[in-house]
Order: C-alpha cells, then structure tokens, then sequence
C-alpha cells in the first residue's frame, strides 16, 4: 500500500543520486558559489533583513550552498538533510570556502533527538516540504528549535504549480494532500538530460495546511506573501523576465509561483 511505503529509505537514495549530478551542474553554479556568490534570493533576503550576529537552523539544506551564504552574511547557520551524501558534500563546501557553517544529517522528524539548542531563525525553502508527509509534526519541529521572539521563514514553490503536470498542459494531482505521489523521474531540475532514473514519494500541502499547521503550535503569522515569478529556472516551458526570475511563459504572471510565510514565536508575559 502507498501509505505503508518506506518513502525515508526511497528518498533519501533518491537525493544522494540527485546530489551526485547537482553539485557540479550549471544550475548548481558551484564554481562561482565558492569564489563568492550568495545563493539567497531577494525575496528571502528582503523578509528576513539583516541576519548578522543571529543563529539560524536551514532545514533541508541539500548541500548547503543557502546555509553557507547565510555566514556569509554574518550569521551562525547550521544545516540539516536526510541525504547523507548532500551532507557530505556540504561539509567538504564549507571547507573550500572556509564558512562555519555546520551540518547534520538527520530526518527532520528526528531532529529533536539528535541537535540541542534555540535558535534565532529557523529556515526552510524552494521544493522541501512536499517530500513530508505531516505538517503538524514539521511545525512541531520548527515549534522545538525557535527561541522565544524567534522567527520561521518559508520561502517554497507556490502548491498550485504542484497540480499541474510536467508539461504544465493539464491539472493532473490534487490540490490538497490526500495521500502519498509515488513516481519515477528521469534526470532532475538541475540536470534536465540526465537519462538516470530514479524513485521518490512526495505529498502536495495547501497554503491552508502550511498556515494551520504552524498557527496550532501557538506560532504568529506575521507576514504571508505571493509572488508572481520564480527564482529558479526548474520548470518547463518558462521564459525569463528578469534577473533571477522566470515565469512559465503560456500563464505569464497570472499563475502564482512562490510564496513566503514568515511566523514569529512571540514572547508572553
């Protein structure tokens, strides 16, 4: 049955095959990362501000290229994945461009049991939660990690994009999470002529789902924003409108692409 399917074990092997063609892709650009590029997007930039001198927790980091940019910025960042090869590969990145950034590899469920410690900002962004099944148990998570006055951005591929296919020619899954996507892909977003195969579960989550779920662990929804564009060029059929902005070019800007939800753990009296 789909929903007894050990999709940790199916994951994970499918991420440390992605790693593997990721790190050196163009999408990637790890050549000019490491002489200097900041990987963050202005939308994620403009909603968190100045990061410097605070602690942020990157959950679902692949191979760390935003936790890296965040020391960059001055910040004290620590990454997380399941993938242990993308963990691997980070560390190793973390070496070349001597951040101190750090990194764990663990499920995000089982984080709790395996990293101590409060943190200014927890982070996560652009294709992460659609690889979990649970929501309450992310937001619990995000709940367990965050200082009092602490913050959560999410910063992710907007869930209507996820109903179409992947030629973007007709709605083929469902808006709403009702149950487990087990499928086979050739290649990836990152290497779109790969011809290696791979399996991977994944779940579709609505706004409303993402906002409950973090308003049931007592979190304040302080900012919710849409964005008519994507930062990342990873979908099919898109045309390009600006720097680092890219639109599927039959929907122009009447599709939305991103959203970004910023909470904060407010501090009671």
């Amino acid at each position: 049955m789909k929903d007894s399917i050990d999709y940790k074990s199916i994951n994970k092997e499918s991420w440390n095959r992605r790693t593997e063609s990721h790190y050196d892709s163009e999408f990637y650009d790890n050549k000019n990362f490491i002489i200097g590029k900041n990987s963050l997007n202005d939308i994620e930039l403009e909603i968190l501000g100045d990061v410097s001198g605070k602690s942020i927790l990157h959950l679902q980091c692949h191979f760390g290229q935003d936790t890296i940019s965040f020391t960059r910025l001055g910040a004290k960042a620590v990454g997380v994945d399941l993938s242990d090869r993308a963990i691997e590969k980070a560390k190793g990145l973390a070496e070349i461009t001597e951040s101190s950034a750090e990194f764990i590899c663990s499920d995000i469920y089982d984080l709790p049991n395996v990293l101590d410690g409060k943190f200014d900002i927890v982070f996560t962004s652009y294709g992460t939660i659609g690889w979990l099944p649970d929501l309450d148990k992310w937001a619990s998570v995000i709940k367990h990690f965050i200082k009092q006055g602490g913050q959560f951005l999410i910063a992710d591929f907007h869930p209507t994009l996820w109903m179409f296919d992947d030629d973007f020619e007709g709605v083929k899954y469902n808006y709403f999470n009702d149950g487990p996507i087990v499928e086979t892909e050739t290649g990836s977003y990152a290497d779109k002529e790969g011809e290696w195969e791979k399996e991977y579960v994944g779940w579709n989550h609505s706004i409303a789902e993402i906002l409950t779920s973090l308003m049931d662990k007592g979190l304040t929804i302080k900012k919710m924003q849409e964005f008519d564009y994507s930062p990342y060029d990873c979908f099919s059929h898109t045309e390009k409108i600006g720097e680092r902005k890219f639109r599927i070019k039959k929907f122009g800007n009447k599709l939305p692409m991103v959203y970004a939800i910023l909470a904060e753990n407010i501090i009671t009296e």
